[in-house]
């Protein structure tokens, strides 16, 4: 079996707090070296595009430079989401280094940064996409639409935009191609597992089809929303990764998900619809 993706979470630690984000009651930790190189081996023959992202800000993390030096030794595609407040702090670490894609959630600034500073967020936000757009993708994500509280910040954020890259703002177009290698991805919030009672029985997904993550502490879960471990379905520092994912539940969720069904209580107030 072979993902096209599998999530990483080399850190559950943010600098920002979103009213929108998942609540975990986890401890906040970083990975170390160690645990990452040997979650690396173990997943190597699995995929071969990595994924920094479940909760927390990957570039929080003291020794990001060291492991992305792991993963393009694994030789994995490197892809990262990040809520761009770091970006500038740490160019010169990022220029070291190939990332295939940066997940940029712009909408997390709305919240977390004094909107005398917006414009400055979103300058240096876009100055690094622009100077490094020859080796990676940027994808600007506006994942609040239809929010009432953010029409302002939407507002002034797409007028930004428009004069960055001289381009018109459809308010129907959810993806729109801002330049080479850059994009803007426009969707509404969507529910975290378990934030409202759903009682869905059918649904489409694609966990452990298309993708598996792995959090802070080698828990192996179906997907990136499962971000307290709910459906833990091994730890891959205590059991061989191949053994996690031929486990019962996990062939039973792969199984089900396949007919569209659902199995697993959580799954059943999951709130994020796929694209």
């Amino acid at each position: 079996m072979k993902f096209k993706k599998i999530y990483i979470e080399i850190t559950n630690t943010c600098n920002f707090a979103c009213s929108f984000c998942f609540k975990s009651n986890r401890k906040k930790t970083f990975i170390s070296p160690e645990i990452f190189s040997a979650i690396l081996f173990s997943i190597k023959p699995y995929t071969d595009y990595l994924y920094l992202h479940v909760l927390g800000e990957p570039l929080l993390h003291p020794q990001i430079d060291d492991l992305l030096s792991m993963a393009e030794e694994y030789g994995f595609h490197i892809n990262m989401t990040t809520n761009g407040s770091l970006l500038k702090q740490k160019a010169t670490v990022l220029a070291r280094h190939s990332i295939r894609q940066f997940n940029i959630s712009l909408h997390d600034a709305e919240e977390n940064i004094p909107e005398a500073h917006w414009h400055n967020y979103w300058q240096d936000v876009i100055s690094f996409a622009q100077q490094n757009a020859e080796k990676s993708y940027f994808s600007l994500r506006l994942w609040n639409q239809g929010s009432a509280s953010s029409i302002k910040y939407n507002e002034q954020c797409l007028n930004f935009l428009k004069e960055q890259f001289g381009c018109e703002m459809d308010s129907q177009q959810r993806n729109l191609k801002l330049s080479d290698h850059i994009f803007l991805q426009r969707s509404s919030r969507f529910s975290w597992p378990g934030e409202k009672t759903l009682n869905l029985t059918e649904r489409k997904c694609y966990a452990l089809k298309d993708h598996v993550a792995i959090l802070v502490d080698g828990t192996v879960v179906p997907c990136c929303l499962d971000a307290d471990g709910s459906m833990a379905l091994g730890n891959v520092l205590e059991t061989d990764f191949e053994e996690i994912i031929c486990s019962k539940r996990a062939v039973d969720i792969r199984t089900a998900f396949e007919k569209d069904r659902v199995v697993e209580s959580i799954c059943r107030d999951c709130g994020f619809v796929l694209p």
